[in-house]
């Protein structure tokens, strides 16, 4: 029925796009751009409350231990 459009229908789309959004387009990429640096900040903050509640966890796992090693 339908298929993926090819090379030149990729080219007319791609202009159509450009003579609706051409103007608006800087504003797009700039807001689109920010949301990338927010989300990998965002997944950059979550790595590091992993990486934190696991170093805490081996740190109470080794405490434990040498409390039981006194003992």
């Amino acid at each position: 029925m339908f298929s993926m459009p090819g090379g030149w229908e990729w080219l007319i789309i791609l202009i159509v796009a450009l003579l609706i959004f051409g103007k608006r387009l800087p504003e797009v990429m700039k807001s689109l751009g920010r949301g990338i640096v927010e989300f990998k900040k965002g997944v950059k903050g979550v790595e590091d409350d992993v990486e934190d509640a696991s170093s805490k966890s081996a740190q109470k796992k080794i405490d434990t231990e040498k409390d039981v090693a006194k003992q």
